[in-house]
């Protein structure tokens, strides 16, 4: 049997769990079910499947240094296949079957967003194993969620016959589009009807040889893309100008529907009904739904209170929050926004990341703290004029050499020990002492030590956005 590899997608946004879930750290990479993230828990959900191998990911490259920290968290190695843009599925799906498929054997790709929900994992990889056996005689497998409500948010799949010779597949129908309420009821009465999981089991050149049928346009503009691309350790980059012109689309609509439809010398798809207790989290409503609730219905995280609640969701990053008398909420602090809202509207979060965006509103796109390759900083506190930073660095790592046309900064060491660049001095700064960075010094921060650095940065000048930055060097090839 061919090998097994894993293919986390990683690009989408989760506009829908804002304020949680920002564009710069989107809601794969937040621990919103259990301890770990959702990106973590889809690169350990195939653990113990017979044939496996390291996982592709693909992510975007602005988050390549936190993707590639939290799979080093699990204790696993896995390549990162960087997408300077987002181009949909399709071409994120393609480059990883191009990559695998030319390094050995024909493998067996298990396809998962890595921003999905399961819980039954036993299930789950007893239905990969299933699949498995369907792709390795060059069928396109998809699972299709066994419903238990007429949802209206997912897009369907209707079963047809079932497979010869396997128990409990069957030929892929119809792909349907999100449905109305009544119709939903009368696909979830009829039994015939599946929700579309987004998750798929196939041999890599299945879908580059369906790829090369329906979309040969993507296929090309991958495949250029990726030879005209770099390697660099366990990131590989693709060309970002030859991959900005290649077209955006899905799985499902560049080559699942017409896999459907009939292709001459493909076989059919087939799907496998999944009940696993998976859910796509594409709203807040849908957290709600997996999150272990009390008696009434109620679930919360961090330092909340309820009084005569029931079926509400309260969450807390930062400060207590208290809710009395209420349901059918969702309400959502963190230290720089907070979000209220029906369980009926929860679709509609995705309208005020547009209004921020509009605004040009920066708690659209960023959380107060950031993650960098070296650490993070967090904004405790701005005015006219002045920023203050609370800074991270962990041991052995280095900010970039770089130099500012618009502010100075003073730093002060909390804990720890840092090892500062001033023009052309070096000097180590220890715990309770100070240095100061006039504008346009070059300068850089550094951590020699084996324990974190910890300082507090206060900038002052004329013009504190983190765009003014020159960089000269930087270990983490940031330009």
């Amino acid at each position: 049997m061919p090998s097994i590899v894993p293919v986390i997608l990683s690009g989408g946004s989760g506009t829908r769990l804002w304020p949680l879930s920002r564009e710069k750290y989107p809601k794969q990479l937040l621990p919103l079910v259990g301890e770990q993230s959702m990106l973590q828990a889809s690169v350990v959900r195939t653990d113990g499947i017979t044939g496996l191998v390291d996982p592709l990911l693909v992510c975007n490259e602005e988050h390549r240094f936190v993707v590639a920290e939290q799979v080093r968290l699990l204790g696993k190695r896995g390549r990162l296949i960087l997408e300077p843009v987002g181009r949909n599925t399709a071409p994120a799906l393609t480059l990883a079957a191009l990559l695998a498929g030319c390094e050995g054997d024909d493998p067996v790709l298990v396809v998962m967003p890595a921003d999905h929900v399961i819980l039954d994992g036993d299930a789950f990889r007893d239905a990969v194993a299933h699949a498995a056996v369907l792709a390795e005689a060059g069928r396109a497998v998809t699972f299709g969620i066994t419903p238990d409500c007429p949802e209206t948010g997912y897009g369907y799949i209707r079963k047809g016959s079932s497979v010869a010779g396997s128990a409990n597949a069957f030929e892929l129908a119809q792909f349907v589009e999100k449905p109305g309420r009544e119709t939903a009821q009368a696909y979830l009465d009829s039994g015939e009807y599946l929700w579309n999981s987004g998750l798929f089991v196939m041999k890599a050149s299945v879908w580059l040889d369906a790829l090369a049928i329906c979309r040969p346009d993507i296929l090309a503009a991958c495949r250029d893309a990726l030879e005209a691309g770099a390697q660099d350790g366990d990131f590989v980059r693709v060309d970002q100008n030859l991959f900005a012109a290649c077209p955006a689309d899905s799985i499902d609509y560049a080559v699942m529907e017409r896999l459907t439809a009939g292709i001459p010398g493909l076989p059919p798809c087939a799907v496998i009904p999944l009940a696993a207790g998976w859910s796509d989290v594409g709203a807040w409503d849908a957290l709600w739904k997996v999150l272990p609730k009390s008696p009434d219905g109620n679930a919360s995280r961090g330092d909340v209170l309820l009084e005569a609640c029931r079926d509400t969701l309260a969450i807390s990053e930062s400060r207590l929050v208290a809710c009395v008398g209420v349901s059918n909420l969702v309400v959502v602090e963190t230290d720089d926004a907070v979000l209220v809202v029906h369980h009926d509207a929860t679709q509609d979060v995705k309208k005020v990341v547009e209004r921020l965006k509009a605004a040009q509103r920066s708690v659209a796109q960023w959380h107060r703290k950031v993650y960098r390759p070296w650490g993070w900083y967090d904004g405790v506190d701005a005015g006219q004029r002045f920023q203050v930073k609370r800074i991270w660095v962990e041991p052995g790592a280095s900010l970039s050499l770089q130099m500012h046309h618009h502010r100075a900064e003073h730093w002060v060491v909390v804990s720890g020990t840092a090892r500062v660049t001033k023009g052309d001095e070096t000097f180590l700064v220890s715990e309770n002492q100070s240095t100061y960075i006039p504008l346009g010094v070059v300068h850089r921060l550094e951590n020699p030590g084996i324990v974190p650095l910890e300082m507090i940065e206060v900038q002052s000048g004329s013009y504190l956005g983190e765009d003014d930055i020159v960089r000269f060097e930087d270990s983490y090839g940031r330009g």
